[in-house]
């Protein structure tokens, strides 16, 4: 069936407002946890080359240097401080010294993390705390935090890190798995209620990929082929491919996207 005149009209004026400059972190700060290493630094990076200037709160000072070079490579701007994010009260503190270097913050990316593995008969109330406390209440406490300045502002981008682990048991990692269900959980919660004052929160959920801490499991032969045998990507991926969709849930592009928990798995979840 033929378009009509008024609807080709229509689409015309909806392409005109369409901007690829909606995809453009040029004038945002970002705070991006865990940001000097793995995966995290390649969101900080990612979102460097987009043109955000990046504030990385880290444990420990590991790849502090190469991020900074890398990010001041592209032209942006990188200051990091040196925190333990499951601290009482250092969520404030860590928003307020970003706005303190930066003047405003327009992004957080709840990137850190950590994982225990251990037998659900051999679990340990120390590592379940741990976990917890890193993986999911540092998440809510930041993502607050955050939420009031964005409050304020009428403008701002919460980018959660979730996982496989969102959707699925898992085996040996109990309390990462609750804290990546719990992340699915905060991401809806917080995207109910700040939509109204103009806030985003997404998060990704990462599928298998490349990194360090999954070269335990690429090396077990028999773990890795029944993993590569639910992709129908063939491939775990490489940590650039995570990229994409972290500028996009930063960006402008995303202004209509709240509340989604995005797998990146090479359609591993559908098999």
């Amino acid at each position: 069936m033929a378009q009509s005149q008024a609807e080709i009209q229509h689409l015309t004026d909806q392409l005109n407002k369409f901007k690829m400059s909606w995809f453009s972190l040029a004038g945002k700060v970002a705070i991006i946890t865990g940001g000097n290493t793995g995966l995290g630094q390649g969101y900080a990076v990612a979102l460097a080359e987009a043109g955000a200037d990046i504030f990385i709160p880290t444990f420990g000072k590991e790849g502090w240097d190469a991020t900074r070079e890398l990010i001041e490579q592209r032209g942006r701007k990188v200051e990091f401080m040196d925190v333990d994010l499951t601290e009482e009260g250092i969520a404030e503190k860590v928003i307020a010294k970003a706005i303190q270097i930066f003047g405003h913050i327009d992004i957080l990316i709840n990137n850190a993390g950590m994982i225990k593995r251990n037998p659900i008969l051999e679990s340990k109330d120390e590592d379940w705390n741990h976990v917890i406390a890193i993986n999911l209440s540092a998440v809510y406490h930041l993502s607050l935090a955050a939420s009031k300045e964005f409050a304020k502002q009428k403008s701002g981008k919460i980018v959660n890190i979730g996982s496989m682990l969102s959707f699925q048991g898992g085996k040996f990692i109990p309390s990462y798995t609750a804290a990546k269900h719990g992340v699915a959980g905060l991401t809806k919660a917080f995207a109910s209620e700040m939509g109204a004052y103009n806030v985003q929160v997404n998060a990704i959920a990462p599928g298998y990929i490349k990194t360090a801490n999954t070269a335990p499991i690429r090396d077990d032969q028999q773990r890795n082929a029944e993993i590569l045998g639910r992709i129908p990507a063939g491939h775990w991926a490489e940590p650039y491919e995570l990229m994409g969709i972290a500028v996009y849930l930063s960006s402008d592009a995303a202004n209509y996207v709240n509340g989604a928990v995005v797998p990146v798995d090479g359609g591993y979840l559908v098999r």
